[in-house]
Order: structure tokens, then C-alpha cells, then sequence
């Protein structure tokens, strides 16, 4: 029952944009003033992110949920935790370039947590493998995204910046706690998962 609470909470808490833990808007810089297009570049790029960032949370607590060992069970919410500020730094930034969040947000949240469940039950090595997987294809996905914003949006690359420095530490921290290494065809099958989410978000 506790858990079936925590996971209610924290959904709720990702879905609506209520987090216990606050944003310091003054870790990154302002930056410069953008031009119309370069706005929409980068609310395009930061609404992908965010969603990203909420499909992690997904996962996160969906591992979580099922998890076994209460070792890789507080890992888990200690990585999650940190997500939440992820999360609200992207959320941030889209408001501040006047973007909506995307519609698609709750049901790609929804289908996360799924996932995450299916792959908590397989065994905590695979779980904490998962994350590794996860965090390496979130770290290219940022790597493609620094590449495409606009040079005068250094608020977004900073965000992003620190995104990737986690997410890498996150993959890192999962193989150390007993994690599987995924091989290539399972990654390679993640990225197509991938590029579906950022097409369709950046649209819709």
C-alpha cells in the first residue's frame, strides 16, 4: 500500500508540475535575447526534453514500484529525485519561451511507468541495467540537442549541460550498484523508441 501511495504521489506530482524540490533559476545564465525563429527552435528542442524528463520519472517510479531489494529500491528514488529537478528545470525554460508542455506528456508518462514495471520484474540487475541503457540514449538524444540549438540560447545549453553531467553520473552509478550492460541491438532498438517520442512531441 505504501508503495501504490508514493507511486499516486509522485505521478501527480510530475503530471500537474508540483515537486518538493525548488529551481534555482540562478544556476544558469540568461543569456541573450532570441529572435522569434530562434524561440522556436529551442521551445521545440526544450518541450522534447521535458517530456523526455517526465518519461523518466515514468520509468523511475515504475522500477521502483517492483523493485526487490531495498538497496536498488532507495537508489532508484535517489535518482528520481534528482530527475525532479530535470524536470523542472525543463518546465522552467518552456515557460519562460512562452511553449506549452506536450499533450502527449501524460500518456508517454503513463506508458513509462509500464515499462518500467515490466522491466523492475525481470530482476533488479536487469532494472538498474535499464538505467544505464536508458541514461546512455538520453545522453546522445542531449548530445543532438546541443548541436541543434541556437548559439545565442545559452540558457537552454547550460540546462542541458547539466542534464547530460547527471544523466552520464545516473548510467554510471547503476553498473556500480550491479547493474547488466545492455548489449547494442537492445540500445539500438531503444533509439528507434526514442526518435517516435521526440517526432511526435515536437509536434503535438
Amino acid at each position: 500500500m505504501d508503495r501504490v501511495i508514493e507511486l499516486i504521489d509522485a505521478s501527480l506530482r510530475t503530471l500537474t508540475g508540483s515537486s518538493r524540490k525548488s529551481i534555482s533559476a540562478q544556476a544558469f545564465p540568461a543569456g541573450k535575447k532570441l529572435t522569434e525563429h530562434e524561440t522556436r527552435i529551442s521551445a521545440s528542442l526544450m518541450r522534447v526534453n521535458h517530456t523526455g524528463e517526465v518519461c523518466a520519472q515514468g520509468l523511475y517510479e515504475g522500477q521502483a514500484f517492483v523493485a526487490r531489494d531495498t538497496s536498488t529500491r532507495r537508489h532508484l528514488r535517489a535518482a528520481a529525485a534528482e530527475e525532479v529537478e530535470h524536470l523542472n528545470w525543463c518546465r522552467m525554460r518552456l515557460r519562460e519561451l512562452s511553449c506549452p508542455e506536450s499533450l502527449l506528456a501524460p500518456v508517454f508518462f503513463l506508458a513509462s511507468v509500464g515499462v518500467g514495471a515490466i522491466t523492475g520484474a525481470m530482476g533488479d540487475e536487469i532494472s538498474l541495467g535499464f538505467v544505464e541503457a536508458t541514461e546512455d540514449e538520453v545522453r546522445k538524444h542531449v548530445d543532438r540537442h546541443l548541436a541543434q540549438l541556437p548559439e545565442e540560447d545559452e540558457r537552454s545549453r547550460a540546462i542541458l549541460n547539466k542534464i547530460r553531467e547527471d544523466e552520464i553520473r545516473h548510467g554510471s552509478e547503476a553498473l556500480d550498484e550491479g547493474g547488466v550492460e545492455f548489449p547494442r541491438s537492445v540500445k539500438r532498438f531503444m533509439t528507434v523508441i526514442s526518435k517516435v517520442m521526440t517526432i511526435s512531441t515536437q509536434r503535438i
